[in-house]
């Protein structure tokens, strides 16, 4: 299979004659403090991805630093773009990184166009820019710089606590442009967490890190996705989850069913028939007939949550004005349990709402937090 130019960024070695598949574009690196993961290294042609003109999210364009995902959740939606690159969508977007070493160079000559108008830019929309490869290539803190220089507000999506190093960062640059960030999480029960979030932080640590930013005076809403049918559905479950996304600080938090894409489906649904067998004939009902759960069940979902949403004062934001930010007003929350005034179109799923915080705001002055004392970046 030949790789498509139009789908990939990177650069063409000028050493290869012709087109090159997309294996002879990359080039490996084992480190022996990230074992189990292979860094592919590429020149990036470009930085800023454009968002099709027809989309319903609330951003122009995204920013990738890297393709596949250490955290290795079994539900990713975004498995199939490993299949662009000739890599497969289980284990070797699990495990083959493909880390754009340039973008921040890249980046800052795109930023510096006549042309370009300081559109929202959304990063964490496909894979997280906090993973763990990160830790070895820091590259964040270049983006978070190139954006804030040029005046262009972003949002940042991540599972990754890493996200506390660039804490200082963040809030320095919020006292020029608007940001917005969002934290996943879905999975509160520790064996359940370890058998589909293998690479990732814990629910506890992610928790803290939501915390850790609005300590920052820095927004923050929660995305509770995926909820799994059968598995974290449960009224105990999101109730404990809602109480401590709640306790933890955050300014809205979106409540968003599984969907499985091609890619991700594969993936789950043999996960699913190795460790829960008995549900898999429900999966098969549920997701029979597409990649999103009938209404039946987000309307379901949306009534149980509403009640815990209301408890907590989480049904009461409004754009961001909660916590003393500003923003737009909006409506009652949607089907899946969104934030009032949370703006539709989220990666993956176009009908749900982001939560309030996850979108770029303007903040009343912030105050950058003193930079903590170094940590092990690649134990993240």
């Amino acid at each position: 299979m030949r790789w498509d130019a139009q789908r990939l960024d990177f650069a063409e070695p000028e050493t290869l004659p012709g087109l090159p598949t997309v294996r002879g574009l990359l080039r490996s690196v084992e480190v022996p403090e990230f074992p189990g993961l292979t860094f592919h290294e590429v020149r990036a042609k470009s930085a800023l991805n454009a968002v099709p003109k027809g989309s319903a999210m609330p951003f122009g364009h995204t920013i990738n630093t890297f393709r596949g995902c250490s955290h290795a959740c079994v539900y990713c939606y975004a498995r199939s773009t490993h299949e662009w690159l000739e890599l497969d969508s289980g284990q070797d977007f699990d495990q083959q990184i493909v880390v754009k070493t340039n973008v921040v160079e890249v980046l800052r000559r795109e930023l510096a166009r006549p042309s370009w108008n300081r559109e929202h830019v959304a990063l964490g929309t496909n894979t997280d820019p906090y993973q763990r490869a990160e830790g070895r290539y820091r590259l964040m803190p270049g983006v978070i710089d190139a954006l804030a220089r040029s005046g262009t507000p972003f949002s940042i999506l991540t599972k990754g606590t890493l996200a506390r190093r660039d804490l200082p960062l963040l809030a320095a640059a919020s006292r020029d442009v608007p940001i917005g960030m969002g934290v996943s999480m879905a999975i509160w029960d520790d064996d359940l967490h370890a058998a589909l979030e293998p690479g990732a932080p814990t629910p506890r640590a992610r928790l803290d890190l939501v915390r850790a930013i609005t300590d920052a005076g820095l927004p923050c809403g929660v995305f509770l996705a995926p909820v799994l049918p059968g598995l974290t559905d449960g009224r105990h479950h999101l109730a404990a989850a809602i109480g401590a996304i709640a306790e933890a600080g955050a300014t809205g938090v979106t409540v968003l069913p599984l969907h499985l894409r091609p890619g991700a489906r594969e993936w789950f649904t043999s996960w699913l028939a190795r460790e829960h067998p008995a549900l898999v004939s429900r999966y098969q009902q549920l997701y029979g007939r597409g990649a999103y759960v009938p209404a039946e069940y987000r309307s379901w979902l949306a009534g149980r949550v509403a009640p815990l949403l209301a408890e907590h004062g989480l049904d009461r934001h409004s754009g961001g004005t909660a916590r003393g930010l500003s923003g737009s007003t909006g409506a009652s929350a949607g089907s899946t349990g969104a934030s009032a005034g949370s703006d539709s179109g989220l990666p993956g799923d176009e009908s749900a709402g982001f939560p309030a915080g996850s979108l770029p705001v303007r903040l009343p002055g912030p105050v950058a937090p003193e930079p903590e004392q170094a940590e092990q970046l690649f134990l993240c």
